[in-house]
């Protein structure tokens, strides 16, 4: 890469936004930021030179990628030329909206093969295929959210270099907002929140990032990331169902293992039926009992887990479940 594709430092509460915000404080007056939905997929870097797409490339380890020019030319709302003729290199996010990736995985199924565990995984999958016809099959799409080189005209923020890019005809990240101040952003970050579960996409989080370019400067970066950028994770997305019935799978060896099924609940994205319940103790420890409601969500927002048992609306003729004494099988 000719600029360093940056990763970005995580924060999980309001609180290390606001020991952020003091850092920026510390080296600027003023400070304005744009807060944008953290796209869940995969950081490409495009270049075009001449008005032309030249060279499409994986973000790797931040100072080389793999080249991916020709999976990445059949995704559709990827400009092939713009109106522009400087030399101009955007890094964007690829992904498989969760249409796609539904309909991908219920394809993977009736051809009989491991279907794919999340739409991050499966675009990532896609866009490294060997042959681009198949990369063409599952409809991926990307959003463009930084400019990361461009020689011909000047930019001074980050929301007017979004705005060229935008008229440009690249697909934007879907909606950036500028803030005037810390408190401000802290809103739209809760909003996204709140709607994250209504896209038609996965997000990971929300990204504030200082707005102005000549104030990015002063404030520096340090040698993993950038010290005017920060990545807020939104905590797992928990729902209740309700717990129908224990299955038990019998290992070669003989362990036994119990699956909680459970009424059918959409969750970060995707629907959700079935969660390990590990182990006698585990079961124990949270009084499980076929019957009740509990609350499930998913660990790193990839595998349904129960985190507890919702004791209040437990019905009264329950029992404490037992794994079998005798093989089930």
């Amino acid at each position: 890469h000719t600029v360093r594709m940056e990763s970005l430092q995580d924060a999980f509460s309001f609180e290390e936004i606001d020991d952020f915000n003091r850092r920026v404080a510390s080296a600027v007056n003023d400070a304005q930021f744009v807060v944008e939905p953290k796209i869940d997929g995969l950081s490409v870097s495009l270049e075009y030179s001449g008005g032309k797409f030249v060279r499409g490339s994986t973000r790797g380890d931040g100072e080389t990628g793999e080249d991916v020019t020709a999976n990445l030319l059949t995704i559709k709302s990827i400009p092939k030329t713009i109106d522009f003729s400087g030399e101009l290199e955007v890094r964007g996010e690829v992904y498989m909206s969760r249409e796609s990736f539904t309909e991908l995985v219920r394809r993977q199924e009736l051809l009989g093969e491991a279907p794919a565990k999340n739409p991050r995984n499966a675009a990532a999958g896609s866009l490294r295929q060997k042959n681009s016809k198949i990369t063409a099959e599952r409809k991926l799409d990307i959003f463009v959210f930084n400019i990361q080189r461009i020689e011909g005209k000047e930019l001074t923020s980050h929301k007017e270099s979004l705005d060229f890019i935008k008229a440009l005809g690249f697909n934007t990240v879907p909606f950036y907002t500028q803030c005037k101040d810390i408190n401000e952003a802290l809103a739209e970050i809760a909003r996204i929140g709140e709607i994250r579960g209504t896209l038609p996409f996965d997000i990971d989080g929300a990204v504030i990032k200082v707005d102005s370019f000549a104030q990015r400067a002063e404030i520096g970066s340090t040698a993993k990331f950038p010290k005017w950028a920060l990545a807020y994770k939104y905590p797992p997305e928990e729902k209740e169902t309700t717990l129908l019935d224990i299955e038990i799978g019998v290992g070669r060896t003989g362990v036994l293992t119990p699956t909680g099924i459970f009424e059918p609940t959409l969750l970060a994205g995707t629907t959700v039926s079935r969660a390990t319940l590990h182990n006698q103790d585990f079961i124990s420890e949270k009084d499980i009992r076929i019957g009740d409601t509990v609350i499930v969500q998913k660990a790193g927002e990839i595998i349904p887990e129960i985190v507890e048992v919702v004791l209040d609306k437990r019905p009264e003729n329950t029992v404490p479940y037992k794994l079998p004494e005798t093989c089930p099988v």
